[in-house]
């Protein structure tokens, strides 16, 4: 980020942003894993979402530090741009050696928990999720590979983040062209995505305390559906400007929900850890639509930029339908047979458990819905 602004011509900026991408590109689904290492299944919603609306804030702060240092414009020889580039490098550097030191890999080695405290640590993990498999092998790898459900989720994910990277993109593009300044529509970006940040905490919150994602995320789908109908419908800035607030408050929300929806039901650290890396990784294919979605010859109105976007979160919607309906019917099935043998959680021995251990989410009991966090 900080050789960005220092490049001095496009072939430099193509290979500094590209050295970003491959740096950058481990980072939301490895804070995701790291999530699941320390928490239950139904408390993940929340810390994904806090840690997400990170980005809801750089955007709305994004706004104000871009106008700000924008004022910079000719010090040291640099255009604004470029101190924006650099400043905020530096700042992630600092931040970077820091967590280095402060950041503990595992309960089981953290410096900051006594003995006793990491006991219990490691056995509500365990009793979540029961004595599935935890070590490495690519066995599991391939397991995730060949999870049709695991796809599913990527094709949910790629619908929302061709959005999402289009609102980080090109919201101070799309307000600008409801007649305001360049200045003033950066700060008119900043309300928008406060309100997405509350909408994601809020959300993330609902939805561990009621042990649902499925429902919460269609909600989502729905306002973003909402406010780029409002983008497209009508000439009005003031009706426009109203839809951006809908498009951020869905799309933002949905982005930590579903890699939590989708982590929460696979089985196995690493099957889970390669699952979330297959989620991300190919949701951030996203960024390459959302790179055209917004082209200047559309310009004022954008109507094929919003039908896109309607178009993406419209199939991650009816998805996400198709997951609820097949993952409430298979805890169904999971319970009542589980019903048939007359058995119960509490009936089901450790012997029992460790004969499926390494089958992940196919296991008969990984997923008891009276006890566990539901498939759902």
């Amino acid at each position: 980020m900080t050789l960005m602004g220092l490049v001095t011509n496009f072939n430099g900026l193509l290979a500094a942003r590209m050295a970003l991408g491959i740096a950058e590109g481990g980072l939301f689904p490895g804070v995701t894993f790291y999530i699941t290492l320390w928490y239950r299944r139904h408390e993940c919603g929340l810390r994904m979402a806090l840690f997400f609306s990170a980005a809801t804030l750089a955007g709305a702060f994004g706004g104000l530090l871009a106008r700000g240092i924008a004022e910079m414009d000719g010090i040291g020889g640099k255009p604004g741009w470029a101190w924006i580039f650099i400043l905020e490098g530096l700042l992630t550097l600092v931040v970077a050696f820091i967590a280095y030191w402060a950041i503990n890999d595992y309960p089981a080695t953290a410096k900051f928990l006594s003995a006793e405290e990491k006991t219990e640590v490691e056995r509500r993990l365990k009793e979540d999720r029961t004595h599935l498999a935890d070590e490495y092998d690519t066995k599991y790898f391939w397991a995730a590979l060949k999870d049709w459900k695991i796809y599913v989720h990527m094709l949910i994910t790629i619908g929302i983040y061709t959005p999402l990277y289009s609102i980080s993109l090109f919201l101070p593009t799309i307000v600008r062209n409801m007649h305001y300044t360049n200045e003033k529509s950066q700060l008119m970006t900043v309300p928008p995505y406060v309100a997405a940040c509350i909408m994601t905490i809020g959300c993330g919150y609902l939805a561990d305390r009621q042990q649902q994602r499925g429902i919460y995320m269609l909600g989502c789908c729905a306002v973003a559906i909402i406010g780029f109908t409002m983008l497209i419908a009508t000439e009005n800035p003031h009706i426009q400007y109203a839809g951006t607030f809908f498009a951020a408050c869905g799309i933002y929300p949905a982005v930590p929900m579903g890699v939590a929806w989708n982590g929460n039901n696979i089985g196995g650290s690493t099957k889970r850890a390669v699952g979330i890396a297959m989620h991300v990784g190919f949701g951030n294919l996203g960024g390459v639509l959302a790179a055209f979605s917004y082209r200047a010859t559309d310009a004022p109105r954008y109507f094929s930029g919003h039908g896109l976007l309607i178009g993406t979160i419209t199939m991650s919607g009816c998805l996400t339908a198709f997951m609820t309906f097949y993952l409430r019917r298979e805890n169904k099935r999971r319970d009542e047979l589980m019903a048939s043998q007359g058995m119960t959680l509490a009936t089901y021995t450790d012997e029992q458990k460790d004969a499926e251990r390494e089958r992940g989410d196919d296991a008969t009991v990984s997923f008891f819905p009276s006890t566990f966090f539901p498939l759902r």
